[in-house]
């Protein structure tokens, strides 16, 4: 699975972080395997750089092999807890559309 990172301006894009969040995504995803083609991480910060509740978001945008992207959204206090926040949502959004599949609807 490819998975791509991009932040706003407000975020600097280091390595660190880059390995951070991979390695987050690809724990919550490591049970599609193959069914996902492309990740795409997108990071950004609502208050740039001053301190909230819930201003740092993450994006995620899965792409399944002949299916549609899923997106899902997530904000918190950290970039850490924004990544892990939308890994869970895909990870549950991916269950359901996977399971409507085997199931036949």
């Amino acid at each position: 699975m490819h998975i791509e990172i991009s932040t706003d301006s407000n975020i600097g894009g280091s390595d660190a972080l880059t390995n951070h969040i991979k390695g987050l995504v690809q724990n919550a995803l490591v049970h599609f395997g193959d069914q996902i083609t492309r990740v795409e991480v997108h990071l950004s910060d609502a208050n740039a750089g001053k301190t909230g509740q819930d201003d740092k978001h993450c994006m995620i945008e899965a792409r399944l092999a002949g299916r549609q992207p899923t997106a899902v959204k997530h904000a918190a206090a950290t970039l850490d807890q924004a990544a892990k926040g939308a890994a869970n949502k895909l990870k549950s959004s991916l269950e359901r559309t996977l399971g409507r599949l085997r199931d036949g609807h």
